[in-house]
């Protein structure tokens, strides 16, 4: 499985790249972050996924809705990219313990905290779920921003990385009963925060042109 999903990586990632040209910013050396890790990213479209695993040189374990994984050729082909059924209608215990498990062994773990695609320009309101799981495992979370449109129509990724968060350190200046909501809220509070540089990163290269 892990062979299928190198060849997939080197099939696709140099077209990709050659494609998109993915400009990162910020705390680029994040992405390299060692042992278990938790990246987190807004959610606009479906490549999001690939667009995070193109620019990370880590293998990235992804959830998906497990409706995805009813059909032999959908359980081959997302088995073999390094993604798990997940339960989108009900607290999946199941799988929150094998992303706590990967995370324990040292991997890298991918993980949209809005739960489903947005609609809008902004971030909906993020779900207790990464947070939970980051505070059972301990694992440094890396906030990730990907662009949700092109910059004027050219066909560009831009992305934008920010500083680690970690959970064990928030659990030291906060009650352990709130430290799931705290957690929540320093996700969101980070990915938002690296929107908006994002957006002045983007209108700087206008004033520029």
């Amino acid at each position: 499985r892990l062979m299928l999903y190198v060849i997939l990586v080197i099939l696709i990632k140099l077209p990709l790249l050659l494609l998109l040209r993915p400009k990162v910013f910020g705390k680029k050396e994040n992405l390299r972050i060692k042992g278990g890790a938790i990246f987190i990213c807004n959610h606009r479209a479906l490549m999001d996924p690939v667009m995070l695993a193109l620019v990370s040189p880590r293998l990235i374990h992804f959830m998906a809705k497990k409706e995805l994984f009813e059909t032999r050729l959908g359980r081959f082909f997302f088995n073999s990219l390094l993604v798990f059924p997940v339960s989108r209608k009900s607290a999946d215990i199941k799988s929150i313990k094998k992303a706590i498990a990967l995370l324990n062994d040292g991997k890298a773990f991918g993980i949209f905290p809005e739960g489903r695609r947005s609609v809008t320009n902004g971030m909906d309101e993020f779900e207790r779920g990464t947070a939970f799981i980051a505070v059972k495992s301990g694992a440094p979370i890396v906030p990730v921003y990907i662009s949700p449109k092109s910059y004027r129509g050219a066909f560009r990724l831009y992305i934008m990385v920010g500083d680690v968060i970690r959970p064990d350190e928030i659990s030291e200046r906060c009650d352990r009963r709130k430290l799931t909501d705290v957690v929540t809220y320093e996700m969101q509070n980070a990915l938002e925060e690296l929107q908006f540089s994002m957006q002045q990163k983007l209108k700087n290269k206008g004033r520029e042109r």
